[in-house]
């Protein structure tokens, strides 16, 4: 069954023929126009920090984060803290309740984990994973939204594109949102931002597998969603977040101490590399990074690139969850060492 639908504009001289094209899950991402050749991230090149056990605006387990390289800013996503009551509301809400219906804190901090800002996202989904997009030196949001129950928490069955407000509360309905259905009947819809190579990455599950399909940014916010690549997930332990950096894809799985066969100091945070060309998954190693964190829960991956003159010298990181309930705080580390894939021993 084709679940891309898309229109793609072909120009001659005096007119412009429109024709609609179709895609389907059945083509492999090699059949595909390829996405950008680059190196692929070291994954035991030594682990360095950005910050450590940093406050977020709700105590909150973190989610996932995302980097604004042009004005220097992390922004965090994290389930809503149970207790608060916004207006609108009739009372304080409680945090299986803010869970079900995917309501999310999102804080904006420095590059030294200081706390510069937040918003409040009802309605949204989990947060699983977010990316940043600056044009004009404005950073703009993409996240999930329009959250669907399912279980115990919501998740998101679209994609959304908004300008940080400060202390603002948003919802599915707002009109700062900019929303984008990239496929049809897909839902658990997550995103990143690949700023290098101005690309999307969306995470989606059709017919109860998980994909994740690449697209170009600008033709996503023009309305086209033709993906440039799409590769099945492979086998995983506890999804914990997923970035995406020129032609790889990176998956982190893992748990806190104490849960699912994660042993302090070492823990089971592992992370994945798949070749976004063929699908092929070509590393898979240990991150032992922050092995002195207490709690230790792995929560999101993210590019930063420290100097925009530079796209090439990216760095992949790693969040971490530290501390306990109800103050649980924010920790990122990272490795920027890049190899070329002929170095990669699986």
């Amino acid at each position: 069954m084709n679940i891309w639908k898309t229109n793609v504009v072909k120009k001659s001289v005096g007119m412009i023929t429109v024709l609609a094209l179709s895609l389907s899950l059945s083509i492999p991402a090699s059949a595909k126009q390829s996405v950008p050749h680059s190196k692929v991230f070291d994954l035991k090149a030594p682990a360095h920090e950005l910050f450590r056990n940093k406050a977020l605006h709700n105590g909150t387990v973190q989610q996932s984060f995302g980097f604004d390289d042009i004005n220097g800013h992390v922004y965090v996503l994290q389930l809503m803290a149970g207790g608060i009551q916004l207006p609108g509301e009739d009372a304080p809400v409680s945090g299986a309740t803010r869970s079900l219906n995917g309501d999310l804190t999102l804080t904006k901090l420095d590059l030294e984990g200081n706390k510069l800002g937040y918003m409040y996202l009802k309605g949204f989904g989990h947060g699983v994973q977010m990316g940043i997009e600056t044009e004009n030196g404005v950073p703009y949001i993409w996240s999930e939204t329009d959250s669907v129950a399912e279980g115990k928490d919501g998740w998101g069955t679209q994609l959304a594109r908004f300008p940080f407000q400060d202390s603002t509360i948003l919802t599915p309905d707002s009109d700062s949102l900019e929303k984008h259905r990239l496929i049809e009947g897909a839902d658990r819809t997550t995103v990143n931002i690949d700023s290098a190579n101005n690309l999307l990455t969306m995470r989606y599950r059709v017919n109860g597998v998980f994909h994740f399909g690449v697209f170009s940014l600008d033709d996503v916010k023009e309305g086209r969603y033709e993906p440039v690549a799409d590769v099945v997930q492979p086998s995983l332990g506890t999804f914990q977040g997923f970035a995406s950096c020129g032609s790889f894809l990176y998956l982190l799985e893992g748990n806190a101490y104490g849960s699912n066969g994660s042993v302090a100091p070492t823990g089971n945070t592992y992370i994945t590399v798949v070749n976004l060309e063929n699908g092929e998954v070509v590393d898979r190693e240990l991150f032992t990074g922050g092995q002195g964190l207490s709690f230790r829960e792995p929560e999101g991956l993210g590019i930063r690139v420290p100097d925009i003159r530079h796209p090439h010298k990216a760095q992949l990181y790693v969040g971490f969850a530290s501390n306990f309930t109800p103050n649980r705080l924010s920790n990122l580390l990272y490795i920027d060492e890049l190899k070329p894939l002929s170095r990669v021993v699986k």
